[in-house]
């Protein structure tokens, strides 16, 4: 064998074994391994429910793989969640529509952002007992006609929208002769798209809607008497987990140690931090 084959056949070897250490791998790039780590699915463009920010702040967690941090109602849900499990929390920042496609495929453990354990999503995944509870109302900016309404009807005639995939969007159905626009992504474009007045008001729930009003004067937070007729999964919050997932009972004994004080403490401290509204 000569010395340049025998210099390739060297080469060869150790490339081999260098991807074979690498596909044997458990990490998540924080240097922990899987099962040390409790990975979390949130949009974190959801204030006060959660939301991204440049820096720790008031309690935010660094978004994996990006120099970006997530701060907000689910991450300090989500906080005490990882340490009742005994892992290391990973915020994985994920479009809302990918959530649980994400879930079902294994990256990440868990959906902590603000989702509604609604019929449709419990035929595909599992869900915690519920860690949050709301109500629905409209967000409409300041000075408009629909600002003092009292019932949904009064939005007849109405341009309104709501986030793609959510039952917000389904209930506006519910408005005679509203002008049902296209759902939209998420919360920031339908801030624009109402600063604009492209529509005249979007569907939320009360924690989303104050968090915008506290934020920018520029919108107001319509409650109602004759509201939006809604089931009890649908107005309340919940984790997502893999069907059959060996988590659920561990996560729902955590979630039951959080009285309902502190909850309400968390979500008034994390409508007060909330970066401002765009």
């Amino acid at each position: 064998m000569n010395k340049k084959l025998s210099i390739i056949l060297t080469l060869m070897l150790s490339a081999i074994l260098l991807l074979a250490g690498c596909g044997s791998s458990e990490s998540t790039g924080s240097g922990k391994s899987d099962k040390d780590t409790f990975k979390v699915g949130l949009e974190a463009g959801y204030a006060p429910f959660n939301w991204t920010q440049t820096d720790d702040s008031n309690g935010a967690v660094k978004i994996s793989g990006s120099a970006e941090y997530a701060g907000g109602y689910d991450v300090e849900i989500a906080k005490k969640i990882a340490d009742g499990l005994g892992k290391e929390l990973v915020i994985v920042k994920t479009e809302w529509d990918g959530l649980v496609p994400a879930l079902t495929s294994g990256k990440i453990d868990a959906i902590i952002a603000g989702m509604s354990p609604t019929a449709e999503r419990k035929k595909t995944i599992d869900f915690t007992d519920n860690y949050y509870k709301s109500d629905l109302v409209m967000v409409v900016k300041k000075g408009s006609k629909y600002e003092n309404a009292t019932s949904i009807q009064d939005f007849s005639g109405a341009k309104v929208t709501a986030q793609l995939n959510t039952f917000h969007y389904s209930v506006i159905d519910q408005i005679d002769g509203v002008k049902k626009q296209t759902a939209m992504d998420n919360f920031p474009a339908m801030r624009v798209a109402l600063e604009s007045g492209m529509i005249d008001g979007y569907v939320s729930e009360r924690p989303e809607a104050v968090s915008a009003s506290s934020a920018n004067s520029n919108y107001v937070m319509v409650e109602f008497e004759k509201g939006f007729k809604t089931s009890e999964d649908d107005t309340a919050i919940a984790a997502g987990l893999e069907k059959g997932s060996d988590l659920t009972d561990k996560i729902n004994e955590i979630l039951s140690a959080i009285s309902e004080e502190e909850r309400t403490s968390i979500m008034d401290e994390a409508i007060k931090n909330q970066p401002a509204a765009k």
